[in-house]
């Protein structure tokens, strides 16, 4: 499956088929961060029931502390 994440073609893995798999892909699975699948927000409460598929564009935008 070929997506984009953040602007970046990736070719990933047929195993990847919820946005929950792609986060634990990127090891983000328990980071807060918010995931935009093609311009829409997903809600954390959805990224085990919400799929992932060929062509998708994802944004994942995570926050760093520090100062």
């Amino acid at each position: 499956m070929v997506i984009h994440v953040n602007g970046e073609q990736r070719e990933l893995s047929n195993d990847i088929q919820t946005v929950s798999d792609l986060l634990n892909h990127f090891e983000l699975a328990n980071k807060k961060i918010i995931v935009e699948l093609n311009a829409n927000i997903v809600d954390s409460s959805q990224h085990e029931e919400i799929t992932v598929q060929d062509g998708d564009r994802v944004e994942l935008v995570h926050f760093v502390g520090g100062g």
